[in-house]
């Protein structure tokens, strides 16, 4: 079996963590690659399952080890990458790799993986809903929301990148076909 790995990525609050749940609950032999982040965890997060919660000094210390496949400074000392060891780890088990990135990581991990990766955007219907939906999660403040929504606008700009774009306007059809997607390129 030839190891591959699936991108799923878009703005934040465009359901790609449900999304990613769906495709780990179906028989896809798919393992959730955990990455690594320097942000603050949040009450219903886990570290090792959720994320890898760093140091800014300690993620900045693996850069320098070249422990990361991929990694970005999203905004001003928050970093997100991927762990060369999580990919590994996963592939050792015999699965594929599942990611559930931001828009420039899912674009570095497509370019590093190649003919291995399907590498899917899902786009939210609009900025609007966006908003609606990030407000609705009260996890974040009005300030964060705003700085989330301008990257958004950027992000949602990027979707050409990927092989895929699914607009998840309707969840229930965006994790069908997603599903679908993920399920052709695995088997091919």
């Amino acid at each position: 079996m030839e190891n591959k790995v699936v991108i799923i990525s878009g703005p934040s609050g465009a359901g790609k963590t449900t999304i990613v749940r769906h495709l780990l609950n179906s028989s896809l032999n798919l393992e959730f690659s955990v990455s690594a982040t320097t942000r603050a965890k949040r009450v219903t997060e886990t570290d090792g399952k959720d994320y890898y919660f760093l140091t800014t000094d300690e993620f900045r210390r693996r850069i320098s080890k070249d422990d990361f496949a991929e990694w970005e400074e999203v905004y001003k000392d928050h970093f997100y990458g991927t762990l060369n060891s999580e990919v590994e780890r996963i592939w050792a088990g015999k699965n594929n790799v599942l990611f559930d990135v931001d828009v420039k990581g899912g674009i570095n991990l497509k370019k590093i993986f190649r003919q291995k990766a399907i590498s899917i955007f899902i786009m939210p219907p609009s900025v609007n809903v966006l908003e609606e939906r990030l407000l609705g999660r009260e996890t974040d403040s009005k300030e964060k929301i705003r700085m989330r929504l301008l990257k958004a606008e950027e992000e949602m700009k990027l979707n050409r990148d990927f092989d895929f774009t699914v607009v998840n306007d309707v969840l229930e059809k965006a994790i069908i076909e997603t599903h679908r997607l993920v399920s052709k390129f695995l088997n091919e």
